[in-house]
């Protein structure tokens, strides 16, 4: 499908009673299509679907029609959503090792890049702690400094590992043997499930 196919087949995936705060309506997205304004709707459909759960199919539509239009930054986070509903989501508030405590001098990319390893709890056959990869996002901030402090969403690389983790419980990150970051989890989300979203704040800023 090409660009204007794939926004209006999103378009009919919303409920026509959905509305951002700002009381933005699929009906508002109709009209931007109608007038060829393709980057404007597909941005409205992303701020409707941050905010009212819908389905995968949704962001897959909307994450082809970004990749068309060259918008690096929303086909990157209409993939992570999709990521999201296959393999699940954790909800974190996560904060980095100050710097000097780690190897990593410079800011962790918050848009999805970054796959590190999390101690869980689980313990290998030895009895050390078995490490579990989840790729990670940091909500409505492009970057985390050293030592910041940030509400972060993660997706495991194998979820059946994550099934006993549940809100309350801290998890522990790695890049290396020393410690990244601690964390504790506010949201679990198994597979299958459709969640709010917690980027558009990010696109505001990243495309003012």
């Amino acid at each position: 499908m090409d660009v204007i196919e794939l926004l209006e087949s999103a378009c009919l995936l919303v409920p026509e009673a959905t509305a951002t705060e700002n009381d933005i309506t699929v009906r508002d997205v109709w009209n931007y299509l109608a007038h060829d304004e393709w980057e404007i709707a597909l941005n409205l459909l992303e701020e409707l679907g941050d905010g009212h759960p819908l389905p995968v199919t949704f962001w897959e539509r909307l994450a082809d029609a970004a990749e068309q239009l060259h918008l690096e930054d929303s086909a990157a986070w209409c993939h992570w959503r999709c990521s999201e509903f296959r393999n699940g989501m954790i909800r974190a508030d996560l904060t980095l090792s100050p710097p000097g405590a780690t190897r990593r001098t410079l800011p962790i990319p918050g848009h999805g890049v970054l796959r590190p390893m999390w101690d869980i709890g689980q313990r290998s056959p030895t009895g050390d702690p078995a490490v579990s990869i989840a790729g990670l996002w940091v909500e409505e901030m492009p970057v985390l400094l050293p030592g910041g402090r940030a509400t972060v969403r993660l997706v495991p690389l194998t979820p059946a590992h994550w099934r006993h983790v549940k809100a309350g419980d801290r998890i522990t990150m790695y890049e290396d043997r020393t410690v990244a970051g601690a964390a504790v989890v506010r949201e679990v989300q198994p597979p299958g499930t459709s969640v709010r979203g917690g980027r558009y704040a990010f696109c505001s800023r990243t495309r003012a």
